[in-house]
């Protein structure tokens, strides 16, 4: 069982140090031309050691292939197929392999969930994982579905925090493997946060504490096992501040643990200790998997000792795919392609975006377009949400008139975030919208265009629909949001409250957490949701099923409301108009960033005119 030992601490040295070079001083050591003794060979069998090595994946969300069908091209920052390829290499005799969870949702995965065999499934199968536990997006799209895909993986099923209506288990919480002698339990669980998003889906069943399930697991097994291993799909920290919904609190409840591998968060932790217990997790999609090696040695006792634990990330774009596993998922490749091809409307009075009024200069960052009013009205819609926030993502997003292919929503909604709603005041809302507007460089005398701070990026500039403001780009960052309205022109007051529609990145990147937006010590925003809809997917997809299931087929570019405009621009209008000639003849030319990452950084001036007249 576990010993107390530090990471990376071997006995008697160094991983590959030899039995021999343990021996006491002064004992007997035999030659290799000598038969060892029955009593010699049991000492050796005594002290031998084991090498066992832990690959877990987690949170690929459908992506089997290297190939974002979204976006409709070719993406090898990590799939299934890539992940089989370094098994392949870094798989030893004592290996146990293990999927925590999100497997079934995303990147088109739902389009294969009344097939006999998913082709996630597939490919864990002819990688030969030996654990799979089901992840909360696994109940997205009901019981039935969960359970006929479950029976579809050759391994153990491992999820043993849910409960039928009829009070048996949804499957086993936990399996024992033998490796090499070494007896490795192996427990399985997923985030009880699942009543709060599949509540309906899951009437009648009961979900309960995943710690507390895992601890009776342990001292069931404890006994009859030399390494525990939690699976478990749950984030570092609480959720909901629901106890036991993070690893952590498992940690600190079960320090019995050898390894937890987490999952949920898509957030890369190579290698952590809490209470003793090494942690890890992996990025999303595919782009990472965990290695954990354990080195193992018996005791006088004769029970096995953990002498050392290492850990890992690997990123898997460095590999390429492995092509046996790739032809088996061939079929089903095919089908997600052909699909990304499918028309699911016809867009009129379009485009969504109007054109630059200066080459290389978004004009879609400058003024309320169709494009940002679409995005929130589906995250407005979907939420319930009083306002919702949305960025430009792509300089050149787009949509024209004429037929909306399921792969054209990737021009619309480029990253595949999925949507929160959160609770804010009135304090919180403007101070996210002044952080936002930052975006802007401040207009000074002789500026005759707007230009972009080069410190930021595009991605993190919203839009708001929802509310009505003006931003004063005269005045500098933190004091530009003026006439901050309710749409009847009602002024908004700092304790007044809203609930807000944005994406998951910006929720937890800058919303939900301090030191980007709100410092140590202020209040934060609540989330009241997150990844609202998941059954349907993310935002993109939202956006196609708000086309297909609510304006039937037929999408209206949405009418400019006017609820926001740029003021402060008080340059003289004749020279305004001559620059942006000069800029579009190739006289003049945009400033950019010296590192190529973000571009119009600098306004062009009166000065600038004057020099190329």
């Amino acid at each position: 069982m576990k010993n107390k030992f530090f990471r990376n601490v071997l006995l008697c040295g160094t991983i590959g140090l030899s039995l021999m070079a343990c021996t006491p001083a002064g004992s007997r050591e035999a030659s290799s031309a000598e038969e060892p003794t029955v009593s010699e060979s049991a000492a050796q069998d005594e002290s031998r050691e084991v090498n066992l090595r832990i690959l877990a994946s987690s949170d690929i969300h459908g992506k089997f292939a290297p190939y974002d069908y979204a976006l409709n091209e070719e993406s090898t920052s990590g799939s299934l197929v890539q992940i089989a390829t370094v098994v392949k290499e870094r798989r030893t005799e004592n290996t146990l392999l293990v999927d925590v969870g999100d497997s079934i949702q995303g990147n088109s995965a739902e389009i294969f969930l009344e097939d006999d065999r998913h082709p996630m499934m597939q490919c864990f199968n002819e990688i030969g994982y030996d654990v799979w536990v089901p992840g909360n997006h696994e109940f997205n799209y009901g019981m039935d579905v969960i359970k006929k895909v479950m029976p579809q993986f050759d391994g153990a099923v491992l999820c043993g925090n849910v409960y039928n209506p009829d009070q048996t288990p949804l499957s086993s919480g936990y399996t024992i493997i033998e490796k090499d002698g070494v007896k490795i339990g192996v427990i399985g669980m997923v985030t009880p946060n699942i009543v709060r998003w599949d509540s309906k889906n899951l009437d009648g069943y009961t979900v309960t504490n995943p710690v507390e399930e895992t601890r009776k697991i342990i001292d069931e097994i404890k006994d009859k096992t030399d390494v525990l291993i939690a699976a478990e799909h749950m984030s570092e920290s609480n959720e909901y501040e629901t106890p036991g919904s993070g690893v952590n609190d498992l940690a600190e409840a079960c320090p019995e643990l050898d390894v937890i591998l987490a999952a949920h968060e898509h957030k890369q932790v190579e290698g952590t200790e809490v209470n003793g217990v090494l942690i890890v997790e992996n990025n999303s999609d595919g782009k990472t998997l965990a290695q954990v090696d354990l080195v193992l040695k018996k005791d006088d006792a004769g029970q096995f000792e953990i002498v050392s634990r290492t850990s890992e990330s690997i990123t898997i774009a460095d590999y390429a795919a492995d092509e046996s596993i790739a032809a088996v998922v061939s079929d089903a490749d095919t089908r997600a392609r052909e699909y990304a091809e499918t028309v699911i409307g016809t867009l009129v009075n379009g485009p969504l975006a109007p054109e630059n009024e200066i080459e290389g200069i978004p004009q879609a960052r400058l003024q309320e377009t169709s494009l940002i009013d679409l995005i929130n009205e589906v995250q407005i819609y979907y939420t319930g949400a009083d306002i919702s926030a949305a960025a430009l993502f792509i300089d050149d997003a787009n949509l024209d008139t004429g037929l909306i292919r399921k792969c054209d929503l990737a021009r619309i909604y480029m990253y595949p975030n999925t949507l929160y709603k959160l609770q804010l005041t009135g304090r919180q809302l403007k101070k996210y919208m002044e952080w936002s507007a930052s975006y802007y460089n401040t207009l000074k005398d002789g500026d005759l265009t707007v230009s972009f701070d080069p410190e930021s990026r595009g991605y993190l500039y919203d839009m708001f629909s929802g509310i009505n403001y003006e931003i004063n780009l005269s005045k500098e960052p933190g004091q530009r949001i003026e006439n901050l309205t309710y749409p009847d022109g009602t002024a908004v007051n700092d304790d007044d409250v809203f609930t807000l529609a944005v994406n998951n990145y910006r929720a937890s990147s800058q919303l939900l957490t301090t030191g980007v937006i709100f410092q140590e010590g202020e209040e934060l925003p609540v989330l009241l949701e997150m990844d609202v809809r998941g059954e349907v997917g993310g935002v993109r997809e939202l956006i196609g099923d708000y086309i297909v299931n609510v304006k039937n087929g037929v999408l209206e570019a949405p009418a400019l409301s006017g609820n926001w405009r740029l003021t402060g621009l008080q340059w003289d209008e004749d020279l305004h108009r001559e620059a942006v000639e000069l800029l579009n003849s190739g006289k003049l030319s945009i400033k950019n960033a010296d590192n190529g990452r973000q571009l119009n950084v600098e306004s062009i001036t009166v000065e600038d005119v004057k020099r190329v007249k």
